[in-house]
């Protein structure tokens, strides 16, 4: 299944002010929120926007970081953003997509970024998932590896673009992520609860880094 989710594109009252553009798969779309317009994790940061700003959700359900590469990096660059979030690579981890070319894709979307635009790029690594209703007949042992190597390789893009590019963890004391209150119905998205909590972290982060979020 794919789809697409889009806010109206900046408008002058929009100079000057946050321009955000959010990058994603399903969970950016808002795939098993209560109602995914306005539910989904990026949609949560938005509303934390100052007056004036804008807000692009380019993100496709399905997308992997090659395809997202391809597809949405065009258009969030079209957008002229200053903040970017980037959460893409359970999508890869499903099709067994290796790290490396999961890392080159990531990569060349960041990269691409840091060229055109003046954004600030804000990256979600993977959370623990192995408690994940669909990942119960999973390996546990072989899917935490495969966490760590994606992982290393958001942090390894991360590093390459100092004072541009800056990771989110989702990682560390991801337990409420993927409980059985913040998964969805599905057994694989989140719920409005789970979209709440990664919402949170990435505005954390971005205040960290200076967004001026209300």
């Amino acid at each position: 299944m794919r789809s697409t989710a889009a806010a109206a594109a900046p408008t002058s009252s929009a100079i000057g002010a946050v321009r955000y553009v959010a990058i994603g798969a399903s969970d950016a779309v808002g795939v098993g929120a209560s109602d995914p317009p306005t539910g989904s994790w990026p949609a949560r940061v938005a509303a934390h926007l100052p007056p004036g700003s804008a807000f692009v959700n380019v993100g496709v359900s399905g997308s992997t970081a090659p395809q997202a590469q391809e597809q949405q990096l065009p258009r969030a660059i079209a957008q002229r953003p200053n903040i970017v979030s980037i959460w893409l690579a359970v999508n890869d981890m499903n099709a067994q997509i290796p790290p490396e070319t999961y890392a080159s894709a990531l990569g060349k979307i960041v990269a691409g970024l840091v060229r055109a635009t003046d954004a600030k790029i804000f990256v979600g690594n993977v959370p623990d998932i192995r408690g994940v209703p669909a990942y119960k007949d999973v390996d546990k042992d072989l899917l935490f590896g495969q966490i760590g190597a994606y992982n290393e390789a958001v942090a390894s893009v991360v590093r390459a673009h100092p004072g541009r590019a800056f990771a989110v963890d989702l990682l560390t004391g991801s337990a409420p992520l993927v409980s059985t209150m913040t998964v969805s119905e599905d057994g694989f998205h989140p719920s409005d609860e789970g979209y709440r909590l990664i919402a949170d972290r990435f505005t954390k982060r971005m205040r960290e880094e200076g967004v001026p979020l209300r």
